[in-house]
């Protein structure tokens, strides 16, 4: 049975080939890849990577994760058009570091330290050389609340719109 099925998909295949349905194929006349070369564990891992373009990130532990996105960030932050982005993204990448960093790590131990959000914007304001009107506009610090009792002894010093709500 299983020798009559070989002479069929034989025939077919050399039929296919007499009408030149494999004729100039893209690849054709090149050697295999990594044909015969040794072949470790995740072989298909990385040839999937490589193939689909992926960084591979996603694979890694939490806190080596981390730490490439650290390693990554001023590229990441020269994609972002605004400041507010830019301090948005170091704010959330410091919240996940610090509950790293909370919690007993799986894989290798948390040694990264939160990023210095003032750093960051310089070398992001440095890359974008903004003009000086947009980045004080950009720049407009969020102004915490202070306690009542601060704000009734404080002596202000300019016009504090705080004291005079």
């Amino acid at each position: 049975m299983s020798g009559s099925i070989d002479r069929i998909v034989e025939r077919q295949i050399r039929e296919v080939q007499e009408r030149g349905v494999f004729d100039n194929l893209p690849g054709a006349g090149k050697p295999l890849a990594d044909l015969g070369g040794p072949k470790d564990e995740n072989w298909w891992l990385r040839q999937y990577m490589q193939r689909e373009g992926l960084d591979g990130v996603a694979f890694l532990p939490p806190a080596l994760a981390l730490r490439k996105e650290a390693e990554d960030i001023q590229v990441t932050a020269a994609e972002l058009s605004t400041e507010a982005q830019v301090r948005e993204m170091v704010t959330h990448l410091n919240d996940r570091i610090l509950d790293a960093l909370r919690k007993p790590s799986e894989g290798p131990s948390m040694t990264l330290m939160q990023l210095d959000v003032v750093a960051v914007l310089t070398s992001w304001r440095a890359a974008r050389k903004q003009t000086p009107g947009e980045r004080q506009e950009l720049e407009q610090p969020q102004r915490c609340k202070r306690s009542r009792l601060r704000r009734l002894f404080s002596v202000p010093t300019e016009w504090d719109p705080e004291r005079q709500a």
